[in-house]
């Protein structure tokens, strides 16, 4: 329900390197695309957004973890080896979100994950590739895995062993859902790796929480989901969110990804868990103003509802509610009156229903592929 697709090719007759990112040529030089693809010079590693920021410098010289280099690497260092694939043809990458980009919704994660996959199997590469995908996201090490995901932080000045480690796969806790709620498909203002990097420098909170909160409640939350506990899943969640958001606040300027309608919604869901005196839902806001709700399947008819009637859809209706199905629910009258305040119609654009998912994932149908035979993108997004 939300997902990045990419298909990459290389061939001797490509002229150069090419990237097409939702239909639309991109800058192939980007220094993060590079440093998953080439055998350049190595950016940073990007900050990891709201957990513990890495801030060690690129290892010396040139970078070790490009896909290009690792095949370069097993085949024992012939540039032109015949097979499976010469590493000096040129490259083309296109790729696609069925989501709003650059959104706080985990674009760059999804995609770079999937960039990673994709460049791995062309050239032959197997084996730990998390790392390379940091490379481009710092979270799309996290991507490279299904389910539930730890990015541990690592011991090594270099970063090598700044890895993703699954806590447990999707199919652990079948009854968790997982709702988007989709006020903003515009691109934020500050981006995460530049945001983190400006809350490294200059936020006294972020130092604190990277030392002192974070490697506690990464404990703690590992064992809320080994245990299906909602509660305490649910709680920390939410916990977590807001004083990720107080330090970008304490970063100086300080940064806003949330919105007025943001902070509605925070409301909103506390007012839904004060009515049921427990926690049912639980949200969480990335770097931008878009809402994940985290819930569980037999709260999901009614929360949709709840949200329908507090930001009712402007002209969308039919479209409102995208990917798993949801059923009809009639919200009694108390619930109502101690829930839904005055109405906002319009701010919600739409919501997305879906659940945790598997890693990345090959296509075989050539139909879905994006490159076509000549290697020039099928169709534009």
């Amino acid at each position: 329900q939300l997902k990045t697709t990419t298909t990459a090719a290389a061939s001797r007759d490509f002229a150069e390197d090419r990237l097409w990112l939702n239909g639309e040529e991109a800058d192939v030089g980007h220094p993060r695309l590079q440093a998953c693809l080439r055998e350049g010079e190595c950016p940073p590693p990007p900050g990891a957004g709201r957990g513990v920021p890495r801030t060690v410098p690129p290892p010396h010289g040139s970078c070790p973890l490009a896909v290009r280099r690792l095949a370069r690497k097993r085949r024992g260092g012939s540039a032109e080896d015949a097979a499976p694939l010469n590493l000096s043809y040129k490259i083309h990458i296109a790729t696609e979100n069925n989501f709003p980009t650059a959104a706080g919704l985990a674009s760059s994660a999804a995609g770079y994950a999937c960039l990673v996959s994709a460049l791995a199997r062309l050239y032959g590469v197997e084996g730990e590739l998390s790392e390379v995908a940091r490379r481009g996201s710092g979270s799309a090490c996290r991507s490279m895995l299904g389910g539930f995901v730890q990015w541990q932080r690592g011991e090594r000045p270099d970063g090598r062993d700044s890895l993703a480690h699954q806590v447990a796969p999707e199919t652990h806790w079948p009854e968790l859902r997982v709702l988007v709620l989709v006020v903003s498909g515009e691109k934020k203002q500050v981006g995460s790796t530049a945001g983190m990097q400006t809350s490294v420098a200059t936020s006294p909170l972020l130092k604190h929480r990277a030392e002192a909160v974070v490697p506690e409640r990464l404990a703690l939350m590992m064992r809320h989901i080994r245990e299906r506990d909602f509660e305490g899943f649910g709680q920390l969640t939410m916990k977590d969110s807001n004083q990720f958001h107080a330090t970008c606040l304490d970063t100086f300027p300080p940064i806003f990804y949330l919105n007025d309608l943001s902070r509605q919604i925070i409301a909103l869901a506390h007012r839904f868990n004060a009515h049921h005196g427990r926690t049912k839902v639980a949200y969480t806001f990335d770097a931008g103003p878009n809402a994940v709700i985290f819930t569980l399947a037999d709260t999901v008819a009614e929360f949709v509802e709840v949200v329908r009637r507090s930001f009712p859809p402007a002209t969308n209706g039919d479209q409102f509610v995208r990917g798993l199905p949801v059923d009809s629910a009639s919200l009694p009258e108390e619930l109502l009156a101690a829930v839904v305040t005055e109405p906002v119609p319009g701010a919600v654009r739409y919501i997305l229903h879906t659940k945790p998912g598997p890693g990345p994932q090959l296509l075989d149908d050539p139909s879905q592929h994006l490159l076509g035979a000549d290697g020039m993108p099928r169709r534009c997004a």
